[in-house]
Parts: structure tokens; C-alpha cells; sequence
């Protein structure tokens, strides 16, 4: 992709400066924004540059409104932002011991300033632009002993799905990764406060993320083939969001895949050449997968007794190192009766991605509406169930139904 410019906050690290550099390397014009000069002028240094001044590295304080308007004054067009920045609470303390001001400055970088920063870009940002918010697994389940940190992402996953109602006209998603191996998260380890292998335990692929992972990530959520995703978070935790159970996970056996492994695609139950990536064709040792169609057509009482049969099958045929991606009818309006074996139909994703983990063997699914044809799939197909996608497992993706032109 050329003549394409992405605005990332929080790029001087972590998460951040491994999206800026996935970014910079596909020729992407990157606005890098940070609140440290010394490491975002490393940065600078560090980044492909095709030609002087291609890159923007923005040194400022995201909590000031003087400088977010000083940076929306800079920036003439955008076609995704990535609400990167954020803090955590190094406090480990309980919530009713802090104080007033350790509350709001933590709500004020991770949930304020990205309402804020995409309503001052807002003039800025090109027709179909992608608002990107990165948010936690912290999100969706309470951590105690970090402040107000689960409350704050919480918070940015509504936001980020009220903005995308409210803006149809944009792509908008929310990140919610798990475990990564960023700078604060080898700050925790260091400190004691998180434990490696109390972490594992809970995740089922048995490893924590790297920043690169996210990176592959947010650079799909940045693509065409996200526009169906908008108002989705997208979970990369190894499955972390959806264990419930108490048996501790060991660390994984299998060591991932290179991101760049070609996708060998076994499409079952539909068209095959529909489906099927066009670049891995006879490729060496690629990761394999398996597209399962076979579900679109049933009633979802017959649909969860097929996805246990399909479920079976591919385990018996799939030993480690493998996916599996089931797509599923989007029922808009569903009937009381059906909406049992619709929730079924998701947990027991769960639930196979939970029991599958050790064997890096994965399991999401796609609801998708019958309006909907395989070009306007395949891409998220082909995102899910490769390589790029190692960390992504129990997932059920909804894509939005195409949007009719008048």
C-alpha cells in the first residue's frame, strides 16, 4: 500500500513501536506520537525512511488539549488512527486508597484522550477512514490491585462501539489484546507483580504474546478487509477471555509459526476455489487450515449437532499447529427459540479453543449474513486462519452486512 498515513500513539514502545515499524515497512506515511523525546527519537532513527521527512514523529503531552489541537493543526489527511497510548497503575494498592488524582489521571490518557484526539482529527480523517482503540483483556474482566485500569478499558471497548454506531461512515474496532511481553508488561514481571507462569495458566495456546503480534493485528484491522468488522473487538489473548475453567494451562509445546508462513486452505461444505488464497499454491511447510461452510445452511438446532461432528472430524484429522474457522448465518431478528442454539453454537467455540490450546490447534468462527458473498469474506478468512493470526483463538467474529449504495 503506498500514499497511505496511519497516526500512532504510544509509538515509542511496547505495542506501538512494533506497529510503527510493521507499518513504516509496508510503506505506510506514519505520524508517530509520544510523550517520550529520547525514545521517539530513536524511533526516528530507526524507521525505513524512502525520503527525508516521509515519517512525522510528534513529541507531546496527550492529556493537554493545546497540544492536541497543535497536532490536529499539523495533520491534513489520515486514514487510521491507532489510539495506542495508554498507562497502567503501579500502585498495587486497593481503589479506595488512592487517591482522586492517581483515579483520573489513568482515566484521563486511556479513555478520555482517544474520545478526544479523534474528535479534533475529525475534519482530518478521509472518507472511510479506520479509528483504531486499544484496549485490554483488563476490559472485560476486573483486575484488582491496578486502579482504575480495568475500569478505563472497559470503558474504551463501549466508546469504541458507540462511536461505531454513531459513525457509520468510518471503520471503527477495538483491540483487546492479553498477555504481551511489552516493556511494562517485563516491568510487572520484574516487580513480582505478575508471575509467568500464573499467566500461562490461564491462557490456552500457553505462551504470552509478542508486540509483533499485535502489530499483525492492528495492520489487518487497518485494511479494506476490516470495513465488515466495525463496531467488533477483536480479541488476541491465546484465548485468555474465553477460559472459565480452573485446570492450569503449562507453557505451549509448540513454538508459533513465522507470521509470514503460507496458508494451505482445506475448504469443506462450499466452493473451494472461491475460498482459496491465491499466493499458496504448492507451497513448502505451510500452516495449515480448515474452512468449514457446511453450517450456513442447516437450522441451529441441526447447526450445533454438524459444528460437533465438524469439530470431531478436524481433530481426528489435525494433530498440532492448525485451525480451524467455522462460518455461521448472521440471524438479524432471531426467534427466542433459536437464540439458545445461537449461544451454544459460540460457547462451544469456546469451549473447543479452551480444550485444543496445548495443541496450538485453534478454533474461531464467522457470523456472517447470507447478503454477503466469499469475496467480501475471504480476506477475513484468510487473516483468521493463518499464520498472522496465531494468538487469536474461541472467537466469534460478526461481520456487518454490506452497506447498500443509493
Amino acid at each position: 500500500m503506498n500514499n497511505l498515513t496511519v497516526m500512532i500513539t504510544g509509538a515509542a514502545s511496547g505495542i506501538g513501536l512494533a506497529t510503527a515499524h510493521f507499518f513504516a515497512e509496508k510503506n505506510w506515511r506514519c505520524i508517530l506520537v509520544d510523550c517520550d523525546e529520547v525514545k521517539l527519537r530513536d524511533l526516528s532513527k530507526a524507521l525505513p525512511n524512502p525520503t527525508e521527512g516521509f515519517h512525522s514523529f510528534e513529541c507531546l503531552d496527550l492529556t493537554s488539549t493545546q497540544d492536541i489541537a497543535a497536532l490536529a493543526s499539523r495533520v491534513t489527511s489520515l486514514d487510521v488512527l491507532i489510539n495506542n497510548a495508554g498507562i497502567t497503575d503501579s500502585l498495587n494498592v486497593p481503589l479506595v486508597n488512592q487517591t482522586e488524582a492517581n483515579f483520573r489521571s489513568l482515566l484521563k490518557l486511556n479513555l478520555q484522550v482517544p474520545a478526544d484526539l479523534t474528535q479534533a482529527l475529525n475534519a482530518s480523517l478521509k472518507p472511510g477512514a479506520h479509528i483504531i482503540n486499544v484496549a485490554s483483556g483488563a476490559g472485560l474482566k476486573a483486575i484488582p490491585w491496578r486502579g482504575a485500569y480495568s475500569t478505563s478499558k472497559a470503558g474504551l471497548i463501549a466508546q469504541t462501539q458507540a462511536l461505531a454506531k454513531a459513525r457509520p461512515d468510518l471503520c471503527v474496532t477495538v483491540l483487546c489484546p492479553g498477555f504481551v511481553r511489552t516493556d511494562l508488561v517485563e516491568r510487572l514481571i520484574a516487580s513480582g507483580r505478575l508471575k509467568v507462569e500464573a499467566a500461562v495458566a490461564k491462557i490456552p495456546l500457553g505462551r504470552i504474546a509478542t508486540p509483533d503480534e499485535m502489530a499483525e493485528a492492528l495492520y489487518f484491522l487497518a485494511t479494506p478487509a476490516a470495513v465488515q468488522l466495525s463496531g467488533q473487538q477483536i480479541c488476541v489473548d491465546g484465548g485468555s477471555s474465553v477460559f472459565g475453567g480452573s485446570q492450569p494451562y503449562a507453557t505451549a509445546a509448540h513454538a508459533p509459526r513465522s507470521s509470514n508462513t503460507p496458508l494451505a486452505l482445506n475448504v469443506k461444505g462450499g466452493e473451494v476455489s472461491d475460498w482459496l488464497p491465491p499466493s499458496t499454491l504448492n507451497a513448502e511447510s505451510p500452516y495449515l487450515a480448515c474452512l468449514n461452510l457446511s453450517l450456513m445452511s442447516l437450522k441451529p438446532e441441526q447447526a450445533l449437532n454438524q459444528l460437533c461432528q465438524v469439530a470431531t472430524e478436524f481433530a481426528n484429522e489435525f494433530t498440532a499447529q492448525a485451525s480451524l474457522t467455522v462460518l455461521i448465518p448472521l440471524r438479524l431478528g432471531e426467534s427466542w427459540q433459536d437464540a439458545g442454539h445461537n449461544a451454544a453454537i459460540r460457547m462451544l467455540i469456546s469451549s473447543l479453543a479452551c480444550e485444543w490450546g496445548p495443541q496450538s490447534l485453534r478454533i474461531n468462527a464467522l457470523e456472517i449474513p447470507s447478503s454477503m458473498s466469499a469475496c467480501d469474506v475471504a480476506p477475513v478468512v484468510h487473516f483468521l486462519a493463518g499464520a498472522s493470526a496465531q494468538y487469536i483463538t474461541g472467537q466469534t467474529w460478526v461481520l456487518n452486512p454490506p452497506t447498500k449504495k443509493t
